[in-house]
Order: C-alpha cells, then sequence, then structure tokens
C-alpha cells in the first residue's frame, strides 16, 4: 500500500537538504536506532535505502532526511505533504547494540548523516551512557537538528570546514582532542565514506592515541535490502565480504577496507550523472509545456 507523506521541511538553508514524516504504522512498531528502510516512489522509480532517523510508535510515522544527489533523492524532494510513496520496505538491517558503557559514548555526524545519529544517541542515552556529540558539515548551510541533537547529548560538538559555525575544523580533530583528555568506550561515526575512513583511521590505535572501538554506518547501493543481490556487498582489510544490509549497516569501522568501499562507490558515477541529466531535462520539458498550456 501507499505511504504518505505527513510532513516535509526543507533542513538548513542549502537547498538540497530535507525532512520527512511517513505515515508508516507496521514500520514504526518495529523500528530501532540502526534500521534502515528501501524506498521506490513511483513505479518506475529505482529502490534506495534511507536510514530511519526518528520513529514514533503513537502516531505510526516514522522521520527520513536525505540529500538531494541523483534522480531517485531529487524525485523524493519533489513530493508535496500527502503525496504519497509507493513502496516502503522495513525495518532492515541490525539495529545497534544498546547497553550501558563504563566511559563515555562519542557519536559523530557528518552532512546528511547527522540525522541518524539522533536515535543512536537518544537510544544509548536512554540507557544511562554519557553522550559527547560532533556534528559537522561543509558549512553552517548544511548543518541541521542542532536542539534535538544536544537534546540527548550531554556535550554537542559542532564543526564546520569553512567556519561559519562552531569550530573550524574536521570532525576527527575535537575526536582526538576527547580522546587524549578522557577514557572512551566507543565511538559511533556516520556520515560520507571519505568522513568515516579518518575517523576509524583515528582510532585505530596505529598512531599515537589509544584504539577504540568504532562502529561506521555503511549506506552503499542495495536492491533487496535482504543480502540476495549483493550490491552492497563490502570487503575488510582482511579480504573477508559482508554485505551492508544484512550484515550492518552499523559495522566495526576497523575492518572495512574503505579504499576499496570508496572505489565502488563511485562505479556507476556516469549511469546517474545521465539520468539525472535526462529527469531534469524531462522536468523542464513539462514546465514548458504546463506553462504554453496555463
Amino acid at each position: 500500500m501507499p505511504y504518505k507523506i505527513l510532513e516535509k521541511r526543507e533542513l538548513g538553508n542549502s537547498g538540497i537538504l530535507f525532512e520527512m514524516i511517513l505515515h508508516t504504522p507496521l514500520i514504526a512498531q518495529k523500528a530501532h536506532a540502526g534500521n534502515f528502510i528501501l524506498v521506490r516512489v513511483n513505479e518506475t522509480g529505482e529502490r534506495f535505502p534511507l536510514t530511519i532517523a526518528d520513529y514514533d510508535r503513537e502516531k505510526g510515522t516514522i522521520t527520513i532526511v536525505f540529500q538531494v544527489f541523483g534522480k531517485s533523492t531529487k524525485l523524493l524532494s519533489h513530493q508535496k505533504i500527502d503525496d504519497e510513496i509507493l513502496d516502503v520496505v522495513g525495518p532492515l538491517g541490525n539495529k545497534i547494540h544498546i547497553q550501558k558503557y563504563e566511559y563515555p559514548v562519542v557519536i559523530i555526524g557528518g552532512g546528511v548523516g547527522i540525522a541518524p545519529c539522533y536515535p543512536q544517541a537518544k537510544e544509548l542515552k536512554e540507557a544511562g551512557n554519557k553522550i559527547i556529540t560532533i556534528i559537522g558539515a561543509r558549512n553552517t548551510g548544511l548543518l541541521f537538528w542542532r536542539e534535538k541533537m544536544r537534546s540527548v547529548s550531554d556535550e554537542l560538538i559542532i564543526c564546520t570546514d569553512d567556519g561559519t559555525e562552531g569550530i573550524k575544523a574536521l570532525v576527527t580533530e575535537p575526536l582526538e582532542e576527547l580522546i587524549v583528555k578522557e577514557k572512551i568506550s566507543i565511538v559511533i561515526a556516520i556520515g560520507p565514506l571519505i568522513m568515516m575512513k579518518y575517523v576509524a583511521q583515528t582510532t585505530d590505535g596505529s598512531g599515537d592515541l589509544p584504539k577504540v572501538k568504532t562502529y561506521v554506518s555503511l549506506n552503499p547501493i542495495m536492491i533487496d535490502g535482504t543480502g540476495m543481490c549483493g550490491g552492497c556487498r563490502f570487503s575488510t582489510v582482511d579480504g573477508d565480504i559482508y554485505f551492508a544490509c544484512v550484515d550492518g549497516p552499523d559495522v566495526d569501522g576497523h575492518m572495512v577496507d574503505f579504499e576499496n568501499l570508496l572505489k565502488r562507490s563511485m562505479r556507476f558515477k556516469d549511469q546517474e550523472k545521465e539520468s539525472l541529466d535526462k529527469y531534469d531535462h524531462e522536468c523542464k520539458a513539462l514546465d514548458k509545456f504546463q506553462n504554453e498550456v496555463s
């Protein structure tokens, strides 16, 4: 059955970040931090994964946040309140393991990855943990959910690459300072692959800093989300093969072969650009036609 969009808003001032609340009663009943959904906007659309950014069991809703990157996310961004999405499948993937840790938990969100950090921080905070959150983006226009993250954090550190908000730094810089200053139980990083790679390198114990258990959230191309298609496979530094949809999406960041994963993430770059260009051309042609007949 189709799933109605109850709320939609633009985040930040970049024009490419959007938040939607969807009416999905059955998914909301089972959702936990770490889970994701597969979305197909219409009959000709592709299936793509989005991590659940929040859920409300009483209202029967889930929240998703996405950044316009290709044709499918742009198509989703064009949907309006009360429009219906054809397919929403989930919750998929493994929920994060919630427990009370001895030392603080550091949660790092980069760009659109800030959104899935929220339920993780919330559930870990409810379990009695001290939560230190670091959120970062290229500039202030790409930051969002500051107050939501502050509400589930004992400390919130904001970074921007250009210094337009918070401290001018990459997220790894305050992370290094925290590891030097106090013991950390675990680090959770969600964001661009390159960001998660450098977070994992910061905490792997290969340098002057002690090793800290680190989880990253992988969000590669997926089709079925149940381990059948193999599109989301990733290799480890030891050469083993895993699937992000069923073995993750949260996995041990120190085992991921990020170099291989970064290369795999670019393998459909040309096709994605061609698809987006075609969609943009069709949208412009439709707008022109509607203007002529109105």
